[in-house]
C-alpha cells in the first residue's frame, strides 16, 4: 500500500482507540505455531494487560503534535528527509519571516510532523545543544485541549517548567497556545493547543507554497513510539515521572535477563498513556562484559536523550525497499536468524526470502505479530536512529528479536571501536 501525502496544513490530533493505535485487531497464532510457542517468544517480558485502563488521563493527551530536532543545518536536514524519507516541507521560519536566531523547517508525512531547527548564530541554547549533543531530539510535543491546564496539572505533580503558558498570535490566523515541561536530559514536552489557530504551523512560520517533490513509494503513517535512554539507576525514576506527572501506566517491563547478549545488557520499561497513542520505552544500561548500546549512546550524546523513534507503516516491504533504494542504511541480520525464523513466528504474511533480502525482523506474541527494522544512526555520532514497524495485533516491541538485534548493534559498535 502506498500512501499519498495529505494536505500541507496542520496535522490533525489523533483520536484513535488503544487497539487502533497499535495496529489491527488481535489475530490468532499462525498455523503450526502453538500458543505456548508465541508465549515462549515473549519469555521474560512482564506485560500489564490493564495498562490502558490504569492510566490516569487527567489532561488528557490527544497524541503527538510534532517532534522537533535541533540540528546543525536545518536546510540540509529538511532536504535529507524530503529526498530519502518522503517528507514534504510545509512551513518555514527564519530570517525571511523575521526570526533572527534560528531557522526551522516543518516536514509532514501523513500523521507524522517533524520540525528541524538550526541556530543562526554561534551563541544561544540551540547552538550549545548542537555543539554538545550533535543533532538530536529537543521536543516531543503533545496535542492537548488546554495548554494552561496541562502545564498547571503537571507542574503541581512535580514537573519542572520549561515554558509557562503562552499565547502566540499574528492577528491573522488566530492564537496558538503552548506550554512545556522538562523530562529526561535536555528533552522537553510541549503542550500545544491549536483550538483557536488555523495557520500552517505556528506564528512566525510561512507556508511553503511550491514544495520540492518528496520521495515517492513510502508509507510512513504515524509515530508508534519514542525511546529514551537514561543513565544507570534512572529508568525507575523516569518511569515514575511519566506515571505520577503525566498519568501514564507501565505497559511492559524487560529486565537484563531478557535484553542481553554475551557481552552487554540493558533494562527497559514501556510507559503508555490511556488512549495508547503515546508510548515511551525508557532504557538504562546494565552491567555486562562490554559496553551496551545504551552506554554508547550516553557516552556520545553526553546526556540522557531520545535514542530512536519508531514510525508505523502498513507496508513495511515496499517502504523499506524504497528507503534502501533512496540510500537509507539499515542494520542487517545474519542468515542464522532467518533460518530459525519460520519455526519461531510461522506465517507473517511475507516470505522468509523477502524478509532476509530486506533485513526485516519478525516477532510473534499471543496477540499477533509484528515486522520491524532499524536504521543505522542517521548522523555521524552513534546516537539517534529510526525504527520502521508494521503491527498485526501485537502490542509488543520485538522481544524475540532482542538478542539478534543487539548482537547486530554490537558488530556496529565494534567497527566504531566503541564496544
Amino acid at each position: 500500500m502506498t500512501e499519498t501525502l495529505r494536505s500541507h496544513g496542520p496535522v490533525a490530533a489523533p483520536t484513535a482507540t488503544p487497539t487502533s493505535a497499535v495496529g489491527s485487531m488481535p489475530v490468532a497464532p499462525a498455523a503450526g505455531i502453538a500458543p505456548s510457542r508465541a508465549a515462549a517468544n515473549q519469555a521474560g517480558a512482564h506485560v500489564n494487560a490493564n495498562a490502558y485502563a490504569e492510566a490516569q488521563d487527567f489532561l488528557p493527551l490527544k497524541g503527538i503534535d510534532h517532534i522537533e530536532f535541533w540540528v546543525g543545518n536545518a536546510r540540509q536536514a529538511a532536504a535529507y528527509y524530503r529526498s530519502l524519507w518522503g517528507f514534504t516541507p510545509v512551513a518555514y521560519s527564519g530570517l525571511e519571516t523575521g526570526v533572527r536566531d534560528r531557522s526551522s523547517y516543518v516536514m509532514v508525512q501523513n500523521d507524522i510532523r517533524f520540525v528541524f531547527t538550526a541556530p543562526l548564530t554561534p551563541e544561544g541554547e540551540i547552538a550549545e545543544h548542537v555543539r554538545r549533543h550533535g543533532d538530536g531530539v529537543h521536543d516531543i510535543a503533545f496535542a492537548v485541549d488546554d495548554a494552561s491546564f496541562a502545564w498547571a496539572e503537571t507542574t503541581k505533580r512535580g514537573a519542572r517548567s520549561a515554558l509557562e503558558p503562552t499565547e502566540i498570535g499574528d492577528g491573522v490566523d488566530g492564537v496558538l497556545r503552548r506550554s512545556a515541561i522538562h523530562t529526561y536530559g535536555e528533552v522537553i514536552h510541549s503542550f500545544v493547543d491549536r483550538g483557536d489557530y488555523v495557520g500552517v504551523f505556528a506564528p512566525g512560520f510561512r507556508r511553503v507554497k511550491k514544495p520540492a517533490a518528496a520521495a515517492q513509494g513510502l508509507s510512513l503513517l504515524e509515530v508508534d513510539h519514542c525511546v529514551g535512554n537514561v543513565g544507570l539507576g534512572d529508568m525507575n525514576r523516569f518511569g515514575d515521572f511519566y506515571r505520577d506527572v503525566l498519568g501514564f501506566s507501565q505497559l511492559i517491563h524487560y529486565d537484563d535477563k531478557v535484553i542481553h547478549t554475551d557481552y552487554s545488557a540493558l533494562m527497559s520499561k514501556v510507559m503508555t498513556n490511556g488512549n495508547g497513542r503515546i508510548k515511551f520505552p525508557i532504557n538504562e544500561p546494565a552491567t555486562g562484559k562490554k559496553k551496551s548500546q545504551i552506554q554508547e549512546f550516553l557516552d556520545w550524546y553526553l546526556d540522557a536523550g531520545t535514542q530512536h523513534i519508531a514510525l508505523r507503516t502498513e507496508d513495511i516491504v515496499t517502504t523499506v525497499r524504497q528507503l534502501r533504494a533512496n540510500g537509507v542504511d539499515f542494520l542487517g541480520m545474519p542468515p542464522a536468524y532467518y533460518a530459525a525464523l519460520p519455526e519461531r513466528v510461522g506465517d507473517v504474511g511475507v516470505s522468509m526470502e523477502t524478509l532476509e533480502e530486506l533485513g526485516i525482523e519478525a516477532d510473534r506474541d499471543e496477540e499477533g505479530y509484528l515486522l520491524q527494522i532499524f536504521t543505522r544512526p542517521v548522523q555521524d555520532r552513534p546516537t539517534f536512529f529510526f525504527e520502521i514497524i508494521e503491527r498485526h495485533g501485537s502490542r509488543g516491541f520485538g522481544v524475540g528479536n532482542f538478542r539478534a538485534l543487539f548482537e547486530a548493534i554490537e558488530r556496529e559498535q565494534a567497527k566504531r571501536g566503541n564496544l
